[in-house]
């Protein structure tokens, strides 16, 4: 019985640690998706943070366009004007075409940011179908570590109630073959008792009949002695 309490100890006691490391690697867990949580909502606020700084840089620029239109409408006015003015518009046309030329390097690095961006979206949204596949993996990974361990749980007290049934069932086999030797003690005893009295009262019969014996042959021979005295 107390070999079975240690087992059953013992059986818990391992059982406490596997918890505490189940739920060590738990945390551990739940530490790295919040890590990854956050990593993706700081580099959503950067992309935001991207996209308005390409918006401000558009307006700025659509204002840089308006003013270049104006400005060619202006230099369209003035060429009538003078030819002095003619030669001043041809360098302003260059510095505009220097312009124009820098404008659609903006626009090709900006069409090259957007696929950049376009990139970090899609890469977030893998990232985002992972941390989804491996938030699913953990929780099916804890639902059966639960019942693995009810499942446990209810093997170890289904084995202590066998365990206790059975040694019932040994005490009460005790208790009743206790109870029948100790009826046959009684029994022999009770016959001992009978025998010695049988003895005793047989010792007591044949006492009494040698003592009638005895009595019996005295008076025979007392009456013999008297008949012989009478014959003489």
């Amino acid at each position: 019985m107390s070999k079975n309490k240690k087992k059953t100890a013992s059986f818990f006691s391992s059982k406490t640690i596997s918890k505490a490391l189940s739920n060590y690697k738990k945390i551990q867990e739940q530490k790295r998706i919040k890590e990854i949580k956050l990593k993706k909502i700081a580099e959503k606020n950067e992309i935001i943070k991207e996209r308005k700084e390409l918006r401000a840089l558009e307006e700025k620029l659509n204002k840089e366009s308006n003013k270049l239109k104006l400005k060619e409408e202006e230099l369209k006015l003035k060429e009538k004007e003078s030819k002095i003015r003619d030669e001043q518009q041809k360098i302003e046309n260059k510095r505009l075409i220097k312009k124009d030329e820098d404008l659609g390097q903006i626009d090709k690095d900006l069409r090259l940011k957007e696929k950049e961006l376009k990139l970090i979206s899609d890469d977030q949204y893998r990232k985002d179908i992972d941390l989804k596949a491996r938030e699913e993996e953990q929780r099916k990974k804890e639902l059966k570590e639960k019942r693995k361990k009810e499942k446990i749980l209810k093997e170890v007290i289904l084995e202590e109630e066998e365990k206790k049934r059975i040694e019932g069932l040994k005490i009460k086999e005790w208790e009743e073959r206790f109870d029948r030797e100790q009826k046959m003690k009684e029994q022999k005893e009770i016959e001992k008792e009978q025998r010695l009295k049988q003895r005793e009262l047989n010792e007591l019969s044949s006492k009494n009949d040698n003592e009638n014996i005895n009595t019996e042959l005295s008076t025979q021979l007392e009456n013999f002695e008297v008949d012989k005295t009478s014959e003489n």
